[in-house]
Formats: structure tokens, sequence, C-alpha cells
């Protein structure tokens, strides 16, 4: 039944993009429909992660309202598949299909990048597909080192396996040192597809990477985990210190990813300590949702020349991470896996960098945020803010979920 509703999606998704060459209405209206598809196909026990990647998703396809492209129609049909992708990504287990998903997030980004109001950004799209495309063939050959190796008990291939698959993950989603494309196609770039780019398109290279490391942990593992602390800690502050020094606010927010990454990079270290690592997952999940939410509101904002004062302020401490805020349990979480994984230096590498961020994220609410108002724009900064909150009750229901979904996160090898 699961297969049939992907399979009925993916068909009407593609059909409604070369539809909406005709007319751009029949590329949303086929967009919703695999979305709702996609959503029915989950299970009761991913159905709390379903609902926070519609949710996004969703968000991203209304703010495609406030932007006009080169591919008015086709634009939303890309960000469908996106959002079908990390549904897939959740519920297989079949490592072709993570690597497909991995593959199938990555490249429609190549398209988004280059879209404006104006005329085609060629030069951004060159800088970012290299990278990408470099990230991609790191990732795959790291992914099947690890898996194809693992069994063999060979450390130095397993080692190189590893270390290739995080520094293709780092070059991916924006990893220092590996980082350098992200600051510069973030203020270059047209701020709604870039929106889309730092938000649902986070989430799957992560979910990729935790499956096939947790179907793939042998005695090895423990002895390569520094080097995916270390990387953590040089995005922390590699993305901090960069924002709060920069003053083009595309630059700040770049920057902001970078360090976002590295608390999510952090978690890694959990993979070795199986009663924590759903601790790990949760913070991380959490962290990327709270960051897609963020970036949209921001990024909303910078198109539109500002927002509601009130979301742009929410959301600043939502990053910051001051409770109850969804930020503030993705860290907190991140933090007590870290702790009881033996790593404390780096939770308490984390809390800094956290109280590090708070400047910037304030000036960015103060310098996008403005009076009361109405519109799309204050509509998506509504929905960002209304994500964030719903935490205000403690989310012991998706740690709940999150364990239920961990007895099958691995890889069938």
């Amino acid at each position: 039944m699961t297969e049939s509703l992907l399979m009925a999606a993916i068909i009407i998704l593609t059909l409604g993009a070369i539809f909406s060459l005709k007319d751009h209405r029949i590329g949303f209206a086929a967009s919703v429909v695999s979305i709702l598809l996609a959503f029915a196909s989950l299970t009761s026990e991913t159905y709390f992660f379903g609902f926070f990647v519609i949710a996004i998703g969703v968000l991203n396809l209304i703010t495609l309202f406030i932007s006009e492209n080169q591919i008015k129609g086709i634009d939303y049909a890309i960000t469908a598949m996106l959002i079908f992708a990390t549904i897939l990504v959740i519920q297989t287990e079949n490592f072709a299909v993570l690597i497909g998903t991995f593959v199938l997030v990555s490249v429609p980004t190549y398209i988004l990048v280059m879209l404006s109001d104006r005329e085609a950004k060629l030069d951004v799209g060159i800088k970012y597909i290299t990278f990408m495309v470099f990230a991609t063939i790191i990732f795959i050959i790291g992914a099947f080192l690890v898996v194809y190796f693992y069994k063999e008990m060979n450390p130095s291939i397993y080692i190189i396996g590893y270390v290739l698959l995080v520094l293709g993950l780092g070059l991916e989603v924006g990893i220092a040192p590996l980082h350098e494309w992200v600051p510069d196609v973030f203020s270059a770039a047209d701020p709604i597809p870039i929106s889309i780019i730092a938000s649902i398109a986070k989430i799957v290279p992560f979910i990729v990477a935790f499956k096939i490391l947790i179907a793939t942990t042998n005695p090895v593992t423990y002895s390569i985990t520094m080097f995916a602390a270390f990387l953590a800690v040089l995005s922390m502050f590699t993305g901090n210190i960069g924002a709060l020094t920069s003053r083009e606010l595309g630059r700040v927010l770049g920057y902001s990813t970078v360090a976002n990454m590295g608390y999510i990079l952090a978690t890694f270290v959990a993979i070795v300590k199986p009663e924590f690592i759903y601790l790990a997952i949760s913070g991380a999940l959490l962290q990327l949702f709270a960051n897609s939410a963020g970036k949209i509101g921001f990024f909303t904002a910078i198109k539109k020349e500002g927002v509601s004062a009130p979301f742009t302020y929410t959301l600043a401490l939502s990053f910051i991470g001051i409770p109850p805020l969804m930020g503030f349990w993705s860290k907190l979480f991140i933090t007590l896996a870290l702790v009881y994984s033996g790593y404390v230096w780096l939770a308490v590498l984390l809390v800094i960098n956290s109280a590090i961020s708070v400047p910037y994220y304030i000036r960015l609410a103060r310098e996008l945020g403005k009076g009361w108002g109405y519109g799309i724009a204050n509509i998506v900064g509504l929905i960002a803010v209304l994500i964030t909150v719903i935490t205000f009750y403690p989310p012991d229901w998706f740690v709940q979920s999150v364990k239920f979904i961990i007895e099958t996160f691995g890889v069938a090898l």
C-alpha cells in the first residue's frame, strides 16, 4: 500500500510538471495532491516526522507565490519532489533507495539556485553545482566503502569510507571547512529559492548518513568519531564568528547555516552509544526543523523587505535556544546525547556557541522586523512561528516517535 501511494505520487508529480508548462496552476495542484498521497503513506511511527516535513514543505510552496521565475509551475513540482524524497527516506531500509533519495534531493536544487525574478543566475548556479557534484560523488564513494567493507573488518578502508562520507555530507550541507560556497551562494541567489535549499533540502542527507552509519557501526567506529566531533566544533565556531562579522543579511544566514549544521553533525558521536542514539536523532531532527522554519521566515523577510517583528524575534529566539521554543529542545536533546556519550567537552562548546550567536540573531530580528502587517510574507512568518512554538507542549511525543523509528533506522545490507 505504501509503495503504491508513493508511486502514484511520483507519477502525478511528473505529469503535473509537464502540464504546468501550459498553466502553472496545474503544477501547484499536482504538487498538493502528490504531497497528500505521500502523507497518507506514513505509518503511525513516522507520523510526527511526516507532519513536520509536510508543514515545512508546504511553507516552501507558499513562498513560491511571491517569486516569479523562469520555470513557474515546474518550481512547485521540484519543491514537492524534495518533500516526497524526505518522506521516502525515513521509510526505506534499502541502500540503493537511500542513495537515490540523496541524489533526488540534491539534483533539483541545481535548478532552484539559478531561479530569480529576472534573468537566471548562471554564475551562482555554476559555483553551486560544481560543489554539489563533488559532494555527491564523495558521499556515494564513502557510503559504498563503509557498507561493503565494514563486514570485512578492514579498518583502513572503513576509516577512509567514513571520512569520505562525512566530507561529502559536509560539502553537501555546508559544514566547515567545506562551507566556502555557502555564504557566497546564500547572499547572491534569490532569497526564495535559497530558502528551499536552506530548509527542506538539508534533511535527507543527514538521515541517509545516520542510517548508513548506524547499520555499519563496528569497533572501528569508536576510534573515528573524533573526526566528526572536530568538524562539528570547527563548523560551530566558523559559522557563528562568520555571522557575527558579516553585515549582509544573506551572508549572515549562510554562516548561521554553517553553525547549525555543526550542531547536527555533533550528534554523530552518539552513534557508538545505541542506548542514547534516540536522543541524538531527536535533537538532530528538531534542529533541522527549527533551522528550516527560521531560514524560510528570514529569507522571506529579506525578499519582501521585512515581516512582522514579533515573528522575526520569535524565530531568532528559537535559533538562540530559548525555552520552550523548538530550538531549545533540539539543543537540549543534542547536549544530553553528547554528555551521556562521554563528550562533555563537545556539549560545553555547543552551549558556548549558542551564546555567541545571540547578537547576530537579535540583529537579524531587528533589521528584518516591522510592525504588524498582512500579505503572503506575513502568512509565511506566522506559519514558521507556529512550527517553532509547537514545542510549548514538551516534545516527549516526538522522542517516543523517534524511538519507534530507530528500531528500523538502518539499512538492509
